[in-house]
């Protein structure tokens, strides 16, 4: 089979709503999303909609960009191997614990409600998943980003648009614009040693008009799409049919 595509990025993210962490390579698991990607929440204060098996929940018991910009200041980087979360801004430590903990979260907990006083509903809380993590999408757990489509929307846009704004694990390169739409629902691709089946386009929000580099609302990017294109859309939720280790560099097949 020939390759349409090639992993450019691996991303996660360990706090949903936090930043980006690149990974090199990730070993897939049929049925999950990326190990450790969105891991952890935070609940506001008014969260009613968690379960008491910190299963699954919906993204509105949780501070995301979309109602709470000022997170995307802090660049958040999770150590798996020991549990350790790290937080600093403007490149400096303000705070570091062991997040798999109660201690730890507290520690967390204390830095973020004075980071974000008077910006949130009650005291931030973190909550870890248990089974199923904390994605947007409870059927598609992993996300697809086309960084062509990214670059086409630049030009409707005027400029620079970061695709860490769309919050996607897997960023292609070398398909033309938007040709990840014609893949339509069920489409199975094979990426690295993995096989991954299309869910669904992913329709945008406010959360990917927030800059990533300056916690701003900078661009309204679901008008730009709206405006340019006709839809809110940019990238796919996929789900794992069969496991395996996907690498940067690795070549992405169409099976059908």
């Amino acid at each position: 089979m020939t390759h349409v595509a090639t992993i450019a990025r691996l991303c996660r993210y360990p706090v949903k709503g936090m930043s980006a962490q690149d990974i090199d390579s990730a070993t897939l698991e049929s049925g999950a999303g990326l190990p450790d990607d969105r891991r952890f929440g935070i609940a506001h204060g008014s969260a009613i909609d968690l379960p008491a098996d910190n299963g699954w929940a919906p993204k509105s018991n949780f501070l995301q960009l979309v109602n709470c910009a000022r997170l995307a200041a802090i660049v958040a980087d999770y150590e798996a191997e020991t549990g350790h979360l790290a937080l600093k801004r403007d490149g400096r430590q303000v705070a570091r614990a062991n997040i798999q903990t109660p201690l730890g979260r507290t520690i967390i907990e204390d830095f973020l409600r004075a980071f974000l006083a008077g910006e949130v509903r009650g005291a931030p809380r973190i909550v870890e998943a248990s089974g199923d993590f904390f994605t947007d999408s409870r059927n598609g757990k992993i996300s697809l980003i086309n960084l062509a489509s990214v670059k086409d929307l630049e030009r409707v846009v005027g400029g620079p648009v970061d695709p860490v704004r769309f919050r996607g694990n897997i960023l292609l390169d070398g398909l033309p614009a938007w040709e990840e739409f014609s893949w339509l629902p069920d489409t199975r691709l094979k990426i690295g040693g993995a096989i991954l089946k299309i869910y669904k386009r992913i329709e945008r929000c406010a959360a990917t008009s927030v800059n990533p580099a300056t916690a701003e609302r900078d661009t309204n990017i679901p008008l730009a799409l709206r405006r340019g294109f006709g839809h809110i859309d940019m990238g796919l939720y996929a789900t794992v049919e069969q496991s395996g280790v996907i690498a940067t560099g690795d070549g992405l097949e169409l099976l059908g």
